[in-house]
């Protein structure tokens, strides 16, 4: 599914407006209607909802979902920030119909002293500005936020939360942006919704259908794109009844120091779960009894050295290799992974240690083959790349690197970010906050392994990976609650999460 800029949905609507055909009025009411659908099914009846609505098109949607909503019994009061003498053709229609029906309390904000005292007990509906906004809040605007803010009432924004920009909020200030416990969205989702310091301004976002035209959305350009199951449907291979192990690739995986053999032990387990054919997993020598009494299913590859990894296996006789998971960062290690890159292995998966051994050795990345996967967490990102203030500059900066050094760059997170070296983006939409816990990234580097060695390209081991991860953590979650969930538990419901997805 895409991901357009604010300007790009503003095309969209027009394509719609022009080719539907539909009046820009009517598709406002087509959109306040989805509004007040989401809230008859979502705030009682007994709730007082406040309505803040500015002088643009956002403002229009909240007075039209007020006057809508206003049949269902709810008792509404409006607050519209406009002048009488400068008002869009959307707020005086609305404003109009609104007076008409005479069930709305309606008010205008023209002052400070104007702005009214919201109690905690009411709901809010913010639509005061939407995603088209370009500058941060000021002057009356600035104002009524902050009492939105500081009222304790339950907040729903229209759209966006108003002082919210579509993308880029590098020069914003955060501190003046309504602070939304649901966000309704139109139709698609905008980058914003996307980053992690936003999360507390958004609260809880959902796409709202608009029946905006689809060859509008078909047919305009977009590197940015966020991840579902429809997606994948089609990607995952079946397999052929006379198939065999051969077929499935052979994995090589190494992993493991003295004291993190855990990490290789769950990243074995989910290779193997992610449908790899074969699989070795090279560990230091004190390390063999834990794999093989907890991963039977793998084989061993034995490092000379007892406690790290001193020397790489021969890479040609594997189908793919993933590296770093409890490595350890000894300068022995170092050289290792060093040897391994001079051998030009084909498909690579680097995690964890792996990361960090090329972070304090810089001339390693020029070694990478084209391709390779790389899953840093935020900090891991930032000792390879450098730092940024805000997620849309580590954005910018994720994607320089990946066409730089030729990698698919995947940075975990709540909405995990996937770049390619062709500048694509990719935001996931599985997962959960009980996946933050020791060994959930070893997992991943294991599943997205276990792809590679099926002969999955790179960039579609990623996606999936990511993708069927983050399920499987989400199907833990509703079995057994996220205070609960560790690692093993999102190797358990991998099964259920490739059946769900075929």
């Amino acid at each position: 599914m895409k991901i357009f800029t604010v300007k790009q949905i503003s095309e969209i609507d027009q394509f719609t407006i022009k080719n539907e055909p539909i009046t820009p009025i009517d598709l406002m009411e087509r959109a306040s209607l989805q509004i007040v659908r989401w809230v008859v099914l979502n705030v009682p009846r007994e709730k007082k909802l406040v309505f803040f609505a500015g002088p643009g098109d956002n403002g229009g949607d909240a007075l039209a979902v007020a006057r809508i909503i206003s049949e269902y019994d709810y008792v509404c009061d409006v607050y519209l920030l406009c002048k009488e003498e400068s008002v869009k053709k959307s707020i005086e229609i609305n404003r109009r119909r609104l007076k008409k029906q005479g069930k709305a309390r309606l008010f205008v904000i023209d002052t400070p002293e104007s702005i009214p005292e919201i109690s905690s007990d009411s709901v809010v509906i913010d639509g005061l500005f939407g995603s088209g906004l370009n500058r941060q809040l000021e002057g009356i605007a600035e104002i009524i936020a902050s009492k939105i803010n500081s009222s304790g009432a339950k907040v729903i924004s229209i759209d966006m939360p108003s002082g919210l920009f579509g993308e880029d909020n590098s020069r914003n200030d955060l501190s003046k942006v309504v602070k939304a416990d649901h966000t309704l969205t139109f139709q698609l989702p905008k980058l914003s919704l996307f980053f992690p310091e936003h999360g507390q301004l958004t609260g809880k976002w959902e796409i709202l259908p608009i029946g905006l035209h689809p060859e509008a959305i078909q047919q305009i350009p977009t590197p940015y794109n966020y991840l579902n199951d429809e997606f994948f449907g089609g990607l995952i291979r079946k397999r052929d009844k006379f198939s065999h192990k051969g077929i499935y690739g052979h994995a090589l995986l190494i992993a493991g120091s003295y004291g993190k053999m855990g990490a290789a032990v769950l990243a074995s387990r989910a290779c193997l779960r992610a449908g790899a054919g074969l699989l070795t997993t090279h560990i230091p020598r004190l390390g063999c009894e834990i794999l093989q009494s907890s991963v039977p299913e793998a084989m061993c590859s034995i490092d000379p050295s007892d406690l790290i990894f001193s020397r790489p296996p021969a890479p040609e006789n594997y189908s793919a290799i993933g590296i770093g998971p409890g490595l350890g960062t000894d300068k022995q290690s170092e050289e290792a992974l060093q040897t391994l890159l001079e051998l030009k292995p084909s498909k690579m998966v680097l995690d964890a240690d792996a990361l960090n051994i090329i972070s304090s050795s810089k001339k390693l990345l020029k070694l990478l083959p084209a391709n390779s996967i790389l899953t840093p967490h935020p900090k891991e990102f930032e000792r390879l790349a450098g730092k940024s203030n805000d997620s849309y500059s580590r954005l910018r900066l994720q994607l320089d690197f990946s066409k730089k050094y030729k990698t698919i760059v995947v940075l975990k997170g709540a909405h995990t970010c996937i770049t390619t070296p062709e500048g694509e983006v990719f935001f996931n939409t599985t997962g959960n906050p009980g996946m933050a816990t020791a060994g959930a990234g070893d997992v991943l580097t294991g599943i997205i392994l276990g792809l590679l060695a099926q002969d999955y390209t790179p960039c579609q081991a990623a996606l999936i990976g990511v993708y069927i991860h983050g399920l499987a953590g989400d199907l833990a979650a509703a079995e057994n609650g996220e205070i609960s969930l560790i690692a093993g538990d999102i190797v358990d419901y991998l099964g259920k999460a490739f059946l769900q997805i075929k």
